[in-house]
C-alpha cells in the first residue's frame, strides 16, 4: 500500500503554505510503508535543517541523493523551502523531496556560483540605516535583487528618530527607485512601524529582511513580531558598520499569520542578473531612450542622447554596470575567456601610447 503524504493545511497555513505550494502535493505519494510530511525550512546548518510543520519545529537530516541531485542543478535547500520529511521507525526524520519554490532570493558568490538567500517569498524588505550605512547606490542593487527574484521591494529606512534629514533622504530615495515601490523612514524599535507595515504582514504572506550588518533587521524583527528572537547590536563607533548579530538565516512567524525571514548582513552583492530586472529598476532611463536621436543609444558618447544630460552621472553609471553585468551572466566561460584577453590587449595598448607620449 502506498502511504499518502501527511498534510494538515490548518497548521501549514500558519507557516506559509498557498495553493501553489499545496497543488505540487497533487497525486504526490509515499513509499510504502513510510510516514511522510510536509514541512517549511526554518534554518539551515552545516549537516542538519530546522523544519516546522505549523506546531513545532524539528531537527532532520537530508538523504544524500536529493543533495547530489540538488548539487547537480546548481540548487539547494534555502530556508523558506518545502521540504517532504520522512519520520522512520528509529525515531530519525530526513528530507525526502523538496517542492519546487515559486521565487528564490538569489545572488553570486565569490567564486560565481548561485546562492539561494531565501525561497518562496512574496515581499522583501529591503532595510537600510540613515546614518552611515546610508548608500542609494547600493540600495539600487537591493531592488534589482528582489525583482530579478519575482519578489516584492519594500524600502525600509531604519533610525529615522536618530537621523536630522530622514524626510530629505526617503525623497532621495523615492526619486531613485521604480514607480510603485514603497519607501518608509521608520524608528524600527517603535510599535507604529508595525503597523505601518501590516499590509505586507497578511496571513500566508513570507518576508525576508535583506540588508548589510548593522541596518536594524534583527531590531525590526523583533519589533515586527512583538517579542525579541534576534540578538542585537550596536554598530562600531569608528566607521558606523555593523557587526554580525545575526549569523544564520531563520524563519519565524507573526502573530498575524505571515513569516519573517531574518538573514546575516550582506557585506558584498553580487548579483544573478538579467537585463529585464535592471530595466525595471531604472524605468526612467529606459523611458528617455526612446527620445535618444539613435535606437541603439548606449548613453555615452553618442550625438543627440536623452538620457546622457538628464539623469545624474551617478545613477547613470551604476544602471551601465549592472547592465554589464547582466550581459556577463548571459555569456559562456569562452565568451568571458575571450573578453578578458580583449582587454588585456587594450590595456597594453594604452600603457604603450602613455609611454611614448611621456617619451619612455
Amino acid at each position: 500500500m502506498i502511504t499518502m503524504i501527511d498534510i494538515d493545511f490548518a497548521s501549514l497555513r500558519l507557516i506559509g503554505l498557498n495553493q501553489s505550494m499545496a497543488s505540487q502535493l497533487a497525486g504526490m505519494d509515499g513509499p510504502e510503508g513510510s510516514n511522510i510530511a510536509l514541512m517549511r525550512v526554518t534554518e539551515v546548518q552545516r549537516d542538519w535543517l530546522q523544519v516546522h510543520d505549523g506546531r513545532e519545529s524539528h531537527p532532520v537530516r537530508v538523504r544524500p541523493g536529493l543533495l547530489a541531485r540538488l548539487n547537480d542543478a546548481e540548487d539547494q535547500l534555502a530556508v523558506g523551502d518545502w521540504v517532504c520529511v520522512q519520520h522512520n521507525a528509529l525515531g530519525e526524520r530526513w528530507v525526502d523531496e523538496v517542492l519546487a519554490a515559486d521565487t528564490q532570493l538569489v545572488r553570486r558568490a565569490n567564486d560565481g556560483r548561485r546562492q539561494v538567500l531565501a525561497s518562496n517569498i512574496d515581499t522583501a524588505l529591503l532595510v537600510m540605516g540613515l546614518d552611515a550605512d546610508y548608500n542609494v547606490r547600493r540600495l539600487e542593487r537591493y531592488v534589482v535583487l528582489a525583482l530579478s527574484s519575482g519578489v516584492t521591494p519594500v524600502v525600509v529606512l531604519t533610525k529615522a528618530d536618530l537621523c536630522a534629514d530622514a524626510e530629505h533622504r526617503l525623497e532621495q530615495v523615492r526619486q531613485r527607485v521604480p514607480e510603485g515601490i514603497a519607501a518608509f523612514a521608520v524608528n524600527g524599535m517603535a510599535a507604529a512601524t508595525a503597523d505601518l507595515l501590516a499590509p505586507w504582514l497578511q496571513a500566508g504572506q513570507t518576508l525576508v529582511l535583506v540588508g548589510s550588518s548593522g541596518a536594524g533587521k534583527s531590531t525590526l524583527t523583533n519589533t515586527l513580531l512583538g517579542h525579541d528572537v534576534q540578538l542585537t547590536g550596536r554598530v562600531r563607533d569608528g566607521d558606523g558598520r555593523g557587526r554580525h548579530t545575526t549569523t544564520a538565516r531563520s524563519l519565524h512567524q507573526c502573530a498575524s499569520g505571515a513569516c519573517i525571514i531574518d538573514t546575516p548582513g550582506i557585506r558584498t552583492l553580487q548579483l544573478d542578473l538579467n537585463e529585464e530586472a535592471v530595466a525595471a529598476t531604472f524605468t526612467d532611463i529606459e523611458a528617455l531612450a526612446l527620445q535618444c536621436r539613435y535606437r541603439d543609444c548606449s548613453h555615452r558618447n553618442e550625438p543627440g542622447c536623452a538620457v546622457r544630460n538628464t539623469v545624474e552621472a551617478e545613477r547613470l553609471n551604476t544602471y551601465h554596470k549592472l547592465m554589464r553585468e547582466a550581459a556577463r551572466d548571459k555569456q559562456t566561460p569562452l565568451e568571458r575567456k575571450q573578453e578578458v584577453a580583449t582587454w588585456k590587449v587594450r590595456t597594453r595598448g594604452t600603457k604603450l601610447k602613455m609611454q611614448l607620449k611621456r617619451g619612455q
